[in-house]
């Protein structure tokens, strides 16, 4: 194999990094039940383009969603949007969020890819407030002639760091949510919007990544952290004046909350599902497979035609059913099928073995086995069964650990156990009760 087709396969195999390349993606919308890049894009162009917007994706982690928010940012850009992408866990403690963490982080994103673009705003109420913070918290803040970006970075990197101080710093802001997202409208949001349409742009987007991923800590009240503030104080994170969309935690898709949620935020939130390799009855989705082929061999070869893909199959597994068992053991997890592939290519060079897969595969198996109790295998036996986790919140921590996984398409949604625990003593006891 040439070393430097080896080199790019293992670079874009790398389950950590969503893929920002175009010749790398495929399109899975079909067999997922739409086109949720679609969705979010025709919400924004078409239908409010000159009014704020609010939307929220979900799924599970690894789903995707990074890379299909990443093409969203493509879309609006040529849109003529002037789009704001970030990791928010790069910002905030996930373990630890409030409100005004994540306004904050908002504003210091937009902030700085403004300034890169030559939009250089300092809201008066924010240098006031790095000096009350200064004053108040003993916070080793640089204020004098400091922007938005830098002001806001210096604060949140510090408080991320300290639990003390973050907590601290929760109890003095949070009384004056208010007032930091009127400024964050008035004095960052609204210029910045009129300053981009005179050049001719068509608006402001923001996109908020990795929020999905803060944690079910408990809140005041017994809440969760998802639940406190996306349903709780879900009408604050509203109340942006750009078009925001927000990643949310796929728990709050199944949620009795699922209602309220909506009312806060006027729309269902988008749920990018699993790519369902079997239907709903447990038949193979021969297209759904043929996606995730591709997946696989455009890593290595990303050039080539479909077609042509296939028949460098040789080149990186050792026979076309050991690529087929990989496809079928990852649930449609697109990050599983990464992983998978990553484990391998770290125990042998291609061609791939059915060996080295299978011993994979079982490291990946004991890993899960290890973590899962007999009350969780109870659940997951109901879920399997009812093939649906509406409205009961017991099956959140499953789907969290990766234990079920979501599917939806044309004929409906439902629930599966992860293939790998399928194969498991315990799973296929039970089958046969």
């Amino acid at each position: 194999m040439d070393p430097k087709v080896l080199q790019n396969f293992y670079q874009a195999s790398n389950p950590s990094r969503p893929i920002q390349d175009s010749r790398y993606y495929i399109d899975f919308s079909d067999v997922r039940g739409g086109d949720i890049v679609e969705e979010l894009a025709r919400t924004i162009v078409y239908l409010s383009p000159d009014d704020a917007t609010t939307q929220l994706l979900t799924g599970h982690i690894g789903s995707g969603k990074s890379t299909e928010l990443l093409r969203l940012r493509e879309q609006l850009e040529a849109a003529g949007f002037h789009v704001v992408y970030f990791l928010s866990d790069n910002d905030l403690e996930m373990s630890d969020v409030e409100v005004t963490d994540i306004l904050l982080a908002v504003a210091r994103q937009i902030s700085a890819s403004l300034e890169q673009a030559g939009i250089t705003l300092k809201p008066s109420y924010f240098q006031r407030l790095f000096q009350s913070i200064t004053d108040t918290l003993q916070m080793p803040i640089e204020i004098s002639d400091v922007s938005l970006s830098v002001g806001i970075a210096q604060i949140t990197a510090q408080s991320k760091e300290s639990m003390d101080l973050r907590t601290q710093l929760h109890q003095y802001l949070e009384p004056r949510t208010k007032n930091i997202l009127d400024a964050i409208n008035q004095e960052l949001l609204d210029p910045a919007i009129a300053e981009l349409k005179k050049r001719g742009q068509a608006g402001l987007v923001a996109i908020v990544d990795n929020l999905d991923r803060v944690l079910p800590n408990p809140k005041s009240g017994g809440r969760s952290q998802p639940e406190y503030l996306f349903v709780d104080r879900g009408e604050q994170l509203k109340r942006l004046s750009c078009h925001v969309i927000y990643t949310i935690p796929l728990m709050l898709a199944f949620s009795d909350e699922l209602p309220i949620l909506m009312n806060r935020f006027g729309v269902r939130p988008s749920v990018l599902t699993m790519v369902p390799v079997k239907d709903i009855t447990g038949q193979l989705n021969e297209t759904s497979l043929a996606k995730l082929r591709q997946m696989v061999m455009a890593r290595a070869f990303p050039d080539l035609s479909e077609r042509d893909r296939l028949q460098q199959i040789p080149e990186i597994f050792d026979a076309p059913a050991t690529l087929d068992r990989l496809c079928l053991i990852s649930g449609g997890h697109v990050r599983g099928v990464l992983r998978f592939i990553y484990g391998c290519l770290r125990k042998q060079q291609p061609p791939i073995s059915r060996a080295v897969l299978e011993q994979v595969i079982r490291d990946e198996r004991n890993d899960l086995l290890a973590i899962i109790d007999n009350q969780e295998w109870q659940l997951i036996f109901q879920a399997v069964k009812a093939r649906t986790l509406q409205g009961n919140d017991d099956y959140n921590s499953l789907l969290r650990k990766l234990f079920l996984y979501e599917y939806r398409d044309e004929r409906g949604r439902w629930v599966d156990i992860n293939p790998v625990l399928a194969e498991t003593e315990a799973y296929q006891q039970w089958m046969k009760t």
